[in-house]
């Protein structure tokens, strides 16, 4: 599991700059149709909030506790991703992705640290 989590910290990093770009093309668009959308915003939390939970499942891949902040920021990811979405029609697959990161980072608190 520890594993795991290594390789899903790291593509979250990667993932999260991948989001930040998208989100600034979602804001010009945003902005050039005057819609008053926000979607470039929520592609920024979101990105954030990857970045920020990749690099603590990859420093806290140890911790009970570094893995019950991952669920809770990528849970957080995967809301603002699935409601805000405007004319950003990828960030509902960014929201998967978090859904899914937040799932390894729960089956690795029920049978990782079990025994603790």
């Amino acid at each position: 599991m520890k594993t795991a989590k290594l390789v899903f910290g790291i593509l979250s990093v990667v993932f999260s700059v991948l989001v930040l770009l998208q989100s600034f093309a979602a804001g010009v668009v945003d902005v050039i149709q005057a819609a008053g959308g926000t979607a470039g915003t929520a592609g920024l939390f979101v990105a954030s909030l990857m970045l920020a939970g990749g690099i603590v499942d990859i420093a806290a891949r140890n911790s009970k506790g570094g893995a019950i902040a991952c669920v809770v920021l990528f849970c957080i990811a995967a809301i603002i991703g699935a409601t805000m979405y405007g004319v950003f029609g990828d960030l509902q697959i960014w929201s998967w992705y978090c859904i899914l990161v937040a799932a390894i980072n729960l089956i690795s608190i029920a049978t990782q640290f079990r025994d603790r």
